[in-house]
């Protein structure tokens, strides 16, 4: 009984976290041949992708191809980037459909709009909530991505927090770590200030000195804590890397920002 006695009361490991690519980091070779920068990627050893708003234009039968590709590969579509456009109900099946098939887990907001006032915002959380319950039985869960606009304020109060306040756990917070350090918006804090929210996040990094063309770890963001923050409190699943540019061309851009990520986070 004594000897069993460490093993009882050893803790399980740690859950492991994917790491996959915001394909807007490779848009152009994207556009120019979509198969063949997966491949790229998938080489690289990123586990997963994200494909933004223009997937939103694909049929059924392309998405299904671009399954097989990914399957073929062993990575996994983590989520997709969408403009407003996707949660209207008029377009929303459309996107369900094709998330669906791309085997996608999140259909996340990363644009707005124009939104006046903290009025406006309320009834884009609103939106966000409606899209949740709609995904649901679809097997899958809404988000919100921050940029800039969201963490200003409008009368006094942040849009992100009236986003937070007004969508239920149903609507993750998709977290662009890249406009938090540019603007002085602790992403740590906010992490802890919503826990199990933070499913996802674009692993993006600000310098002053090169803005968002900076690489990965060599900016200001204080990766260690956010990641520590991340996977204690934030419920994180998925991290992404995003990469707006740098001085190397984009996709040995993202294949340093993957070596960057293994030293920084150690996995």
């Amino acid at each position: 009984m004594a000897a069993a006695t460490p093993l009882a009361s050893a803790r399980p490991p740690a859950k492991r976290i994917p790491l996959g690519l915001e394909l807007y980091s490779v848009r152009n070779e994207l556009k120019q041949d979509l198969m063949g920068t997966v491949r790229a990627v998938a080489k690289m050893g990123y586990e997963g992708v994200e494909f933004f708003a223009p997937y939103f234009e694909w049929t059924a039968a392309y998405a299904k191809d671009v399954r097989k590709l990914l399957d073929d590969l062993g990575i996994r579509c983590f989520s997709t980037h969408n403009s407003a456009k996707s949660f209207e109900p008029e377009n929303l099946a459309h996107a369900i459909e094709i998330n669906q098939i791309i085997g996608s887990k999140f259909i996340v907001m990363a644009s707005a709009g124009k939104v006046e006032n903290l009025d406006g915002w309320k009834k884009v959380a609103e939106r966000l909530n409606q899209g949740a319950e709609k995904m649901k039985p679809a097997g899958l869960r809404a988000g919100f991505h921050n940029h800039e606009t969201e963490i200003k304020p409008v009368d006094g109060k942040l849009p992100l927090e009236v986003l937070a306040a007004n969508t239920g756990k149903d609507v993750a917070l998709q977290l662009d770590v890249g406009p938090c350090i540019e603007l002085g918006f602790d992403p740590v804090a906010w992490i802890d200030r919503n826990p199990g929210r933070i499913r996802s996040m674009h692993v993006k990094d600000w310098s002053s000195a090169k803005g968002f063309k900076v690489l990965l770890g060599e900016g200001a963001a204080p990766w260690k804590k956010i990641f520590d923050a991340a996977e204690k409190k934030g419920g994180i699943e998925y991290y992404l890397i995003e990469q707006e540019g740098a001085d190397y061309p984009p996709l040995e851009t993202v294949e340093r920002c993957l070596e960057a990520f293994r030293k920084l986070h150690g996995g």
